[in-house]
């Protein structure tokens, strides 16, 4: 008791675990320690314990982590009922990832860039003018009746045996013929050699039509399928090498005896060895196998067909020969402009196999670019034909190899030109499956759609591109862009030349590089296979070459 006498005031104390005290805040607290107050003041107690509550920093954080947690669930069902992103009809995956395109797709959008493409107006797919050339293959009267003798004959024989790819077995056997016209000889159909890189085992009939190839040649060269009994046990005299540009002359000096003495002559290696300057009869027998005689067998022939019609079912398209592959960037000398890193891979290649290096070895890369010894990259390749007028709706057909990058390669091109197709994005599942081991059908495949294109360009010359070149010239002059490498490289590699002004240039550069007609003669060693003017077309009007 205190010493006023009053009684002293009593506190009371709850004995309460930390574990508890921590766990509450100071509100909870006080309303556990503290009496509540009389009914009376009900409504100031809630209000100040709002308040209070409002105040109190632990229950500030609180509010905000609940209602941000609340938006990012909102969010995020949000998301969930956004409809699914499609693929555009206008952006085809990249063939060379070898991503299937179903060929109701591929119609598909063919059909969607076709409706695109009639608010265009370009002059790219105009025809050059042909100056009224048309293939003519009167033989002179000497040469009908020489046929008529060699077709008698029955004791001479002459095999060759024909390497490399499709295309250039092509030119081998274009040049057998002529041989063995030469000669005086049966030919034997000739045998394909089997290509160490592709592993294709192909023979002559697996390819090309061999009854049509006999009945189209019966006048000129008798053909055979195989050597006949009377000469199966004779042993062959083989002779592998014929002189670069062999004329008829040096033939029949070097092999007729000896032709006769034996029986049957075993040629191999003739890849460019027959001279492009020959008799006017000859010339048009060698125009008479590569346009008339070398047909594809029926079953490669009418895949190719169908896969033109599905390129040309909603319009013109444009066909490209591009040499991309990584073994073409070694033997040329090039680089193939990716990035250092491939440049340094290709480096590394050659180095290691000097003799794959077919250009100029004291040439630098750049140089060799330079003088137009390089294949376009897909880049300079839609560069160009953007500057010639190609709309960015064109339908691109492209054949060639694996390019050397993958897809990364050929994203210039596909950017540029979203709908680009290969023989693989445009046949039903399964349809290339019996072709799928042998490269030569596929190469067939690929020089029947590209013959039938109303534009084609080849990125680097080569057997194929020089072959269909020659076959758009025979079937009327179709138009044919040829590069204008040396020249127009520069424009390219210039970065401050204004588009339009770049896009003149280019345009002035291939006025006469288009498919217009031109002379085997105006350039010594042309082919007539690629030349067929004169000796193969003639001039059915008053037109002429100024």
């Amino acid at each position: 008791m205190g010493k006023d006498g009053k009684k002293p005031k009593q506190s009371a104390y709850i004995t309460v675990p930390s574990e508890i005290i921590n766990s509450l805040s100071s509100t909870s607290l006080n309303s556990l320690l503290l009496s509540p107050k009389k009914s009376s003041s009900s409504k100031k107690t809630i209000k100040h314990s709002y308040y209070s509550s409002i105040k109190n920093p632990k229950f500030l954080i609180f509010s905000l982590f609940l209602f941000s947690f609340l938006g990012l669930l909102t969010l995020y069902y949000n998301n969930l009922t956004l409809p699914p992103l499609t693929p555009s009809f206008a952006a085809p995956p990249p063939p060379c990832e070898h991503r299937r395109v179903s060929s109701a797709v591929a119609v598909a959008n063919l059909a969607t860039v076709g409706i695109e493409e009639k608010t265009e107006t370009t002059s790219f797919w105009e025809q050059p003018e042909d100056l009224g050339y048309r293939p003519c293959m009167e033989f002179s009267e000497g040469y009908g009746n020489e046929g008529e003798e060699i077709k008698k004959d029955r004791s001479k024989y002459l095999m060759v045996v024909v390497s490399g790819g499709m295309n250039q077995q092509r030119n081998q056997i274009v040049d057998a013929v002529v041989i063995a016209r030469i000669l005086g000889a049966a030919l034997v159909a000739p045998v394909l050699q089997v290509n160490l890189i592709w592993g294709d085992e192909s023979e002559f009939s697996d390819i090309f039509d061999l009854e049509h190839f006999k009945r189209v040649l019966a006048d000129d060269v008798r053909i055979v399928s195989s050597l006949p009994s009377t000469h199966l046990r004779t042993r062959p005299l083989e002779e592998s090498q014929t002189p670069l540009h062999a004329s008829p002359r040096w033939i029949r000096q070097h092999y007729l005896s000896r032709l006769r003495r034996n029986g049957v002559l075993l040629l191999r290696g003739l890849d460019s060895r027959l001279s492009k300057d020959l008799p006017s009869d000859l010339q048009k027998l060698r125009c008479k196998v590569a346009f008339h005689a070398l047909k594809f067998a029926p079953h490669i022939q009418q895949l190719g067909n169908t896969i033109a019609e599905r390129m040309s079912s909603k319009g013109p398209y444009v066909a490209l020969h591009l040499r991309l592959e990584k073994d073409v960037w070694i033997r040329t000398g090039c680089s193939p402009g990716l990035s250092p890193d491939y440049d340094e891979l290709v480096n590394n290649e050659r180095k290691q196999r000097p003799k794959l290096l077919t250009a100029k070895s004291n040439m630098t890369a750049h140089d060799r670019k330079l003088a137009g010894l390089c294949p376009l990259n897909a880049q300079e390749v839609a560069r160009l034909l953007k500057a010639l007028g190609a709309p960015k709706s064109a339908r691109i057909y492209w054949a060639g190899g694996q390019p050397f990058g993958g897809g990364d390669a050929l994203l210039p091109l596909t950017r540029e030109f979203p709908f680009f197709y290969n023989k693989e994005d445009l046949a039903l599942p399964g349809e290339l499956q019996p072709l799928a081991d042998r490269a030569s059908f596929m190469a067939a495949i690929d020089y029947i759609v590209c013959e039938k294109s109303d534009v084609f360009m080849a990125s680097h010359g080569g057997n194929m591109g020089h072959a269909i070149q020659g076959h758009r010239a025979y079937a009327g002059h179709k138009k044919h862009i040829t590069p204008n490498k040396r020249h127009m490289l520069p424009y390219f590699l210039n970065s401050s030349l204004p588009e339009t002004e770049f896009n003149n240039i280019v345009r002035e550069l291939h006025r006469d590089s288009l498919g217009q007609p031109e002379l085997r003669t105006s350039k010594p060693g042309r082919d007539v296979t690629k030349y067929p003017v004169p000796e193969c077309m003639c001039n059915t009007t008053k037109q002429s070459f100024s």
